[in-house]
Order: structure tokens, then C-alpha cells, then sequence
């Protein structure tokens, strides 16, 4: 038996890292397992997130929007950029150096803090043992007094498009391209195949997204949706609704897919195909026989709101269990165990967690949609505001776009908020803190806003729900 630990912490992403620096920081001898290997072919933390995910594609996202702005929105503003072209080696350079610098930190986080590292393939095998594989193939027995699985997820693959090599591939396959391909296919319309499909749009491809539901973003409250629907259009995204792919062949360097939709059984040619269908917990193996940890029907850990499995001291967070795959969830998730561990009171509130698609404009939301209002059975009053009536979003050449504002009828307390704008993602962490605090939207439209900023536009949606709004007509009476 090798050292024991009072906590150990299987999987390194945001869950993991986060769930192992604070329970360091409480006082409890940590250590966090993790089996990633990166390009340099040395264990890297981060898990998927800063490895092939939030931070690598926003690191592309950026660089193509700027180039786009340079190309084509430099002008009115008078500045004269001449022939503007995109080296899409030294972009791509770019973003594994920001990998690298952020994967390497956690290591010296880990240091800084305390945390032990060990490298290999996690397995709960016991109550309150980890078995680790090591990359060379030895196995380790750990012992802890308590166990943090923090898997993560893998992308979900379907049979119609097998993965290639090079020709069909996944999110991660997608942020590895060194050139923009001339068609480019997107099966997906959710945040990741209109994020990779937006930077690639910026660079020169036709894109074309296939979505088999016949709603766009389903999840968003649904006057952003068809705002945000219609301004990737405009960018160019031919977003087909309600097309189910049925089947693909590669003919040599090009890939012919097959879908149904509408008007039958349709085909169309890609140079380049993305499958970005969502992503399922990645659990298989992490549970040895016997442990007791239950999995539920779709392979999610099944957990109470506090995180706890069906086994007392072993706990589980992050995209292996129920709730959004976000990394910002499974961080806090990762600090509320780390809490409870240590004998703290700890929750989190699931109603609040915040969700950005960014792509330009940026979508964020937080809380109910008014769908999910008139599901509930709930009465809502709403205030929006459009960013073309706000003089910064003027100045910034963002004007496209709006804030939105839910509340119950009858309390004036804000269950949810929306937007669809540059700087949404920022913009959205007011409605999160409202949320947290049970504010109503009267608090926030009697709080002062800098003038003149984005933000703004969320002081106004917040007025507009009472028909107070300042810098548009609306459409309520004011009393």
C-alpha cells in the first residue's frame, strides 16, 4: 500500500484542480490523479477544458474575430489596415502556447499548495481505495479517507459519421485544422459546433451547420434564439433545422454526408466535416466492481445536491454527473465537496448557473426562459433593451443584439436573464448576483450604472419590465 491521503481527487479539470488546491488549502493532505498527456508528451492538467476546449477555442474564437474586425469593420472607424491576411500556423501556435502556460500553472499551483500529483489512470477499487496505472503500465494502490471523481466528459460519437483520421472529426480534431477548408460541414448547432463553426466562417469556409432539431438553441429563451439565429446567418452560417444525418462516405479528400429533413433525403459535399452532437460523462473504468458508486441509465454518477454517491466518502463532480456540462460548475461543484470534506456547511445553488455561447455577439443566460415560466406555471413580466439604442455599444460597433430581463409577476424577483451582445458573457455575471441575492428587478433599476458602458443596457431591461425605461419608447405605461 502506498501513502494514504485524507483526500484524493480523481481527473484534473476544473472540477478536479479546483476540488484538490481547496481542500489543500482546508487543511487536508491532497492529492489529484490525472492521466492527460500532452502534445510534449508529459501528463498536463486542466482536463479537457484548457487541454481541447474552453480555452483553446476561445483562443481561436479571438484571433478570427479580430481578424474579421481588421478586414472589415476597421474602416469606418478610419483606421486604414491595408491587405489583411491570417497565418493560421502562428494563430494556431498561439493557442497551444496559452495551453501550455495555463496547464503548467496548475502544476505549480499544486505546489504552491501543497497538492500531491500523480500521474496515471485513476480507478476507485474500494470504500476508500484508488488503483493508479501509471503511463508506464504499474498499478499503485492509494488509500484515502475520502474520494473525489471529477472524469469528465468525451465527446459523443454517432454511427452515421465514423471519425477519420483527418476528414471527419471531433471538437477536438477541429481546433487542429492548418488551413480553413473551402466547404466546411457542422453536425451540431449547440455552443461548440457554432463556436468552431463561427471560426472557421471568419477564416474563408462555408459552413454549413446540420442540426436535427427543428428548434435552434432550445435552451435559450426563445427571443434571443431567433435574434442570435438570425445574426449568424447574416455572418454567413447556413444553419439547417430539422436535418438528421443518415450517412457519410469519404471519396477521397472530400467527405458526401446524407441527412433527412423536411423535403425528403437530401446530400451535400464537405472538404472538412465537424461532429459536435454534445458530449457523454466519461465513467467507464473510473468505478471498480463491487465499490458501490451507482451510474444511472445515461452513465451520469449519481449524486444528491451536495454531490455525495450512494457510497458515504466518496463524492463526484463536474460533467460525470447530473446538470450542465460547465466548467464553471464543476469548479464550484469541486469547492462545495472540498468544503463539506472538511467539515464545513457548504451548497451551491443550481439556479444560477451561468451559460455564454461566444460567438460575436456573445450569448449568455442565466435562470429560467420564459418557456420554462409558462411551463412552471408561472407569470412572468419581461423588460428588454435593444444595444442599438446604447451609446457605447454605438462607439464599439456592437449595436447588434439585446438584454432581457425575466421576473415573477407578483414578486418583481428576477428569475432569469438574457442576452445577446458583445460582452455577454461579462455582462451576465449581474444577473447571476441578483439571482444569488433573490434581487428583484426594481434593485437593480435603482442601482447606478457607468455611463457609458455595455452594461447599461441591462439597467434599462430592468426598468423596461415596469415600462420605465429611459432611452427607448416603451411599451408599458409608466406609472
Amino acid at each position: 500500500m502506498a501513502d494514504k491521503f485524507d483526500v484524493i481527487v480523481i481527473g484534473a479539470g476544473p472540477g478536479g484542480y479546483v476540488a484538490a488546491i481547496r481542500a489543500a488549502q482546508l487543511g487536508l493532505k491532497t492529492a489529484c490523479v490525472e492521466k492527460w498527456i500532452g502534445k510534449d508528451g508529459k501528463t498536463s492538467h486542466g482536463g479537457t477544458c484548457l487541454n481541447v476546449g474552453c480555452i483553446p477555442s476561445k483562443a481561436l474564437l479571438e484571433a478570427s474575430h479580430k481578424f474579421v474586425e481588421a478586414k472589415h469593420d476597421f474602416d469606418d472607424m478610419g483606421i486604414q489596415a491595408g491587405d489583411v491576411s491570417m497565418d493560421v500556423e502562428k494563430m494556431m501556435a498561439r493557442k497551444d502556447t496559452i495551453v501550455k502556460n495555463l496547464t503548467g500553472g496548475i502544476a505549480g499551483l499544486f505546489k504552491a499548495n501543497g497538492v500531491t500529483a500523480i500521474d496515471g489512470t485513476g480507478k476507485v477499487t474500494g470504500d476508500k481505495q484508488v488503483e493508479v496505472t501509471d503511463p508506464d503500465g504499474k498499478a499503485t494502490t492509494y488509500e484515502a479517507d475520502n474520494i473525489v471523481v471529477a472524469a469528465g466528459s468525451v465527446p459523443v460519437d454517432i454511427p452515421p459519421t465514423p471519425l477519420t483520421e483527418d476528414l471527419i472529426v471531433d471538437s477536438t480534431g477541429a481546433l487542429e485544422f492548418q488551413e480553413a477548408p473551402k466547404r466546411l460541414g457542422v453536425i451540431g448547432a449547440g455552443v461548440i459546433g457554432l463556436e468552431l463553426g463561427s471560426v472557421w466562417s471568419r477564416l474563408g469556409s462555408e459552413v454549413t451547420v446540420l442540426e436535427a432539431m427543428d428548434d435552434f438553441l432550445p435552451m435559450v429563451d426563445g427571443t434571443i434564439a431567433k435574434e442570435t439565429q438570425k445574426l449568424l446567418k447574416k455572418q454567413g452560417l447556413d444553419i439547417k433545422l430539422g436535418a438528421r444525418v443518415t450517412g457519410s462516405e469519404v471519396k477521397g479528400s472530400e467527405v458526401v454526408v446524407q441527412y433527412a429533413d423536411a423535403k425528403g433525403e437530401q446530400e451535400v459535399t464537405f472538404d472538412k466535416l465537424i461532429v459536435c452532437v454534445g458530449r457523454k460523462p466519461y465513467t467507464q473504468g473510473v468505478i471498480g466492481d463491487g465499490v458501490g458508486v451507482e451510474l444511472d441509465e445515461r452513465g451520469f454518477i449519481s449524486v444528491d445536491d451536495r454531490c455525495h454517491t450512494s457510497v458515504p466518502n466518496v463524492y463526484a463532480i463536474g460533467d460525470c454527473v447530473r446538470g450542465p456540462m460547465l466548467a464553471h460548475k464543476a469548479s464550484e461543484e469541486g469547492i462545495m465537496v472540498a468544503d463539506i470534506i472538511a467539515g464545513h456547511k457548504a451548497e451551491m445553488n443550481y439556479d444560477a448557473i451561468p451559460s455564454v455561447i461566444y460567438t460575436f455577439p456573445e450569448v449568455a443566460w442565466v435562470g429560467m426562459t420564459e418557456q420554462d415560466a409558462k411551463a412552471a406555471g408561472i407569470e412572468v413580466k419581461t423588460g428588454a433593451f435593444p444595444f442599438a439604442a446604447s451609446g457605447r455599444a454605438m462607439a464599439n460597433n456592437a449595436t447588434e443584439g439585446q438584454a432581457k430581463v425575466i421576473t415573477d409577476a407578483e414578486t418583481d424577483r428576477i428569475l432569469g436573464m438574457h442576452i445577446v451582445g458583445q460582452h455577454a458573457g461579462e455582462m451576465i455575471a449581474q444577473g447571476v448576483i441578483a439571482m444569488e441575492f433573490g434581487s428583484s428587478a426594481e434593485d437593480l433599476a435603482l442601482s447606478c450604472y457607468a455611463h457609458p458602458t455595455m452594461s447599461e443596457a441591462v439597467h434599462e431591461a430592468a426598468l423596461a419590465v415596469e415600462g420605465h425605461a429611459i432611452h427607448m419608447a416603451n411599451r408599458k405605461k409608466r406609472k
